[in-house]
């Protein structure tokens, strides 16, 4: 059985790599932001379910009950793979708030329907900039099992956004805006 001094000793170091990691970031790093907006994204995908209303409302609550499964699918899977990488996925919700980039907004769950959609396939807009850079990272470092991976996690963003923007009668990426706050991290 490990000691305190030896769990703090794991910790500690622990600390001092993901400094060193988001500082310049790697695969692993990286992919810690897209778990962390996954699990964010979990918490925004139950506020539009549960308050999303409308004429609409009947099916959009089918299409959400479908991402929260996909979503949380996927959490569980980048979380295994961050492990068979040799990676430590954040675990707390200290860590997750830490690192997610997806921005929350308790007033969403009194917009329209319209608007909730609209948000949720910008969120998956913003998500996809930090699974491309992870992408590379990845691929830079010779790890192809994350690459692909979080290839085809792009390609679920991509069609998840498709049917939600369909909702709003737009094209997969009409009016979409990738913003990226952190260009040169790579």
């Amino acid at each position: 059985m490990p000691t305190q001094e030896a769990i703090e000793a794991k910790y500690q170091a622990e600390i001092k790599q993901a400094d060193v990691d988001h500082h310049k970031p790697t695969a692993g790093a990286m992919t810690g932001h897209i778990l962390s907006n996954l699990w964010v994204l979990d918490v925004k995908l139950h506020q539009a379910l549960w308050f999303v209303h409308g004429p609409q409302s009947y099916a959009l609550q089918q299409a959400y009950t479908d991402l929260i499964a996909l979503n949380r699918s996927q959490i569980d899977e980048l979380g295994g793979l961050l492990l068979d990488e040799n990676e430590l996925p954040p675990a707390t919700t200290a860590e997750v708030a830490a690192y997610a980039k997806i921005a929350e907004d308790p007033r969403l769950k009194y917009a329209d329907a319209d608007a909730v959609v609209a948000a949720t396939a910008q969120d998956l807009t913003t998500a996809n900039l930090f699974i491309d850079r992870a992408i590379k990272l990845a691929e830079r470092e010779s790890r192809p099992a994350m690459a692909a991976f979080l290839t085809q996690l792009r390609a679920s963003n991509n069609t998840q956004t498709r049917k939600l923007q369909a909702f709003l009668g737009k094209t997969a990426w009409e009016d979409l805006v990738e913003v990226d706050d952190d260009e040169d991290d790579d």
